[in-house]
């Protein structure tokens, strides 16, 4: 075999295989179209959603600046391009997807343990898009007849659920290449998306740095409890400093504030910064409410005491976030073979990634940092931080133009539609197909991915799946380890393809199917990565779950298939 070979085709026919099926064989070399610009689209595409416009809200929140927020970002995605495009390399070369390429690293029947995990997890991504996807079909329906929106759950927002839902079957049942068709004209509209927004906030706020000032009024808690130690005690043993929202002109929206102790509400008082407690005990529980004439808050737990953060804990906090934040596209670097097979080239690849992925990803949380930030400034019934709309569901619902929330709703339904096809559908459709390859087509894949979406009631969902991120990367950055181990290191990028759908093939390991060394290494690592959710002396490895799984389980896949006797390339 040329070891220089770009593409490798599959010569021998080993169609009568039950591992083989039309959707897992190999790409042909001349249906791999896909340019520089469709697979950056395609990242474009992925990359623009809800979840990515929230990202730096979840940091902000914890009190970094929107420039450390947008660094942590950029640097994690990065970092995770560079495996990404590590891993799809062989998707390239040889043109097969992740379950099949995966049989190298793990067996012919061990793949179904990471696939199947990563189909999974997909499936809950995919069904928490629709769902959001059909709430936007719901507010166009709302604004066009002039209705008013049900409070909660309404069989409307569920009969929307299924048009959007149907949409995202139309695409998997018409294939790839209407997948690529949607990615590569959906991209530009969206960039312009972004870019509209941004315009919006600069024209309504008073300009580009007025905006960005807010800023810091986001990442202070809205009200904070202090011992007061060096003060006169007889006004009262503790204070609390409360962060209302100010305008341009620094003077406080709100005008009044209400605290609310055990659940039992003090009365509305004149606004001050600075508010006395004449008692303070840590068993209570202490909420904060503001108000002006025209609007009241929520009700906001307030803040303990803030110890002063050192350079030590700050460099912590930002390396749990990069943890995170790389665990966002921790399942699309396991998939990305599923992509790349149709790449024309590996320069084709390469560029498409590193220009789609990273790129977007700061652009559009930095979209969600500037509009959410222009919001502090353009309505005034923002009174607080916490009320500030962070995602643009809440943020559309301030409009009353039907025409606005309309044509902004539309550009949802596109961002929603490319993100999920993409990332969500094409991953465990194949690792459906790949369990039973003769009887699941890629197609009827795509719909058992469609049905599990509906079944794991993404309304429901939604609320705990942010929380997921770095659950899913301690478990899933092992796997990426192996993956890369083993066609990198291993077999130095040289994979039998035609043994990769035999039965008894060298990737059968003795016929059982199974890597013991990929296994073993698998559920070491991410034991060692995840165990800190439950092992309290683990905790601060399993902040840090992606990077302690992926170079754990990378040293021991090395070392076991290196010592291991009956080794075969």
């Amino acid at each position: 075999m040329n070891k220089n070979q770009e593409i490798v085709e599959l010569t021998e026919d080993v169609s009568s295989s039950p591992l083989y099926s039309e959707d897992l064989a190999p790409v042909p070399k001349n249906e791999r179209t896909w340019s520089v610009w469709n697979l950056t689209a395609i990242w474009v595409g992925m990359a623009v959603c809800i979840p990515t416009y929230l990202l730096a809200s979840y940091m902000m929140k914890t009190g970094l600046s929107w420039i450390e927020a947008l660094i942590i970002i950029g640097v994690a995605n990065l970092i995770i391009t560079i495996p990404m495009v590590l891993n799809g390399h062989a998707g390239v070369k040889y043109g097969v997807p992740f379950p099949v390429i995966g049989r190298s690293a793990f067996g012919t029947k061990g793949i179904h343990i990471p696939s199947v995990i990563r189909g999974i997890v997909a499936c809950g991504w995919f069904g928490v898009n629709t769902w959001l996807g059909g709430l936007a079909v719901y507010s166009i329906f709302i604004a066009a007849t002039g209705g008013n929106a049900a409070e909660g759950l309404s069989s409307g927002q569920f009969v929307c659920f299924g048009i959007f839902w149907l949409l995202n079957m139309f695409f998997i049942w018409k294939g790839t290449e209407s997948i690529k068709w949607l990615e590569e004209y959906s991209a530009p509209i969206l960039i312009v998306m972004g870019l509209l927004l941004i315009g919006w906030g600069w024209n309504n706020a008073g300009g580009f740095s007025v905006v960005l000032d807010q800023s810091k009024q986001l990442e202070k808690p809205v009200a904070v409890i202090s011992k007061v130690i060096n003060g006169d005690k007889t006004l009262g043993t503790h204070t609390i400093e409360i962060n209302a929202i100010k305008t341009i002109e620094e003077n406080p929206k709100a005008t009044e504030y209400q605290l609310i102790i055990d659940n039992q509400k003090q009365g509305w008082k004149n606004l001050a910064e600075i508010v006395y407690l004449q008692s303070f005990s840590k068993n209570s529980s202490y909420e904060i409410q503001l108000r002006n004439t025209s609007k009241t808050s929520s009700i906001v737990s307030i803040n303990k005491p803030i110890n002063g953060e050192n350079i030590e804990s700050k460099i912590w906090k930002y390396l749990i976030w990069l943890t995170a934040m790389v665990g966002f596209w921790a399942t699309m670097s396991l998939s990305i073979a599923d992509i790349t097979r149709y790449a024309a080239s590996q320069r084709a690849q390469v560029l498409g990634q590193f220009l789609g992925l990273p790129g977007t990803m700061m652009l559009y949380s930095f979209v969600g940092i500037f509009v959410t930030c222009a919001s502090v400034i353009i309505f005034d019934d923002i009174l607080i931080a916490s009320d500030a709309p962070w995602d643009p569901i809440t943020l559309l619902s301030k409009f009353d133009n039907p025409t606005v929330v309309i044509i902004a709703q539309i550009f949802m339904i596109i961002a929603t539609l490319s993100t999920n096809i993409a990332a969500n559908v094409i991953a465990p459709a194949n690792a459906f197909s790949n369990m039973f390859p003769k009887q699941i087509s890629f197609k009827m894949g795509g719909l058992i991915t469609g049905i599990i979406g509906i079944i794991i009631c993404p309304w429901i969902l939604l609320k705990e799946i942010q929380g997921l991120l770095i659950d899913i990367s301690a478990v899933l950055g092992p796997v990426l380890a192996i993956l890369v181990c083993d066609y990198f290191i291993i077999r130095k990028k040289e994979i039998r393809i035609a043994d990769l759908y035999k039965e008894n093939g060298i990737y059968s390991f003795g016929n059982s199917g199974f890597n013991s060394s990929a296994i073993i290494a698998l559920f070491i690592g991410a034991f060692i990565a995840i165990g800190g959710k439950w092992i309290s002396f683990m905790s601060p490895i399993y902040s840090l779950s992606w990077f302690i799984g992926f170079t754990i389980s990378f040293f021991l896949y090395f070392c076991l298939m290196k010592f291991r006797k009956n080794y075969e390339i």
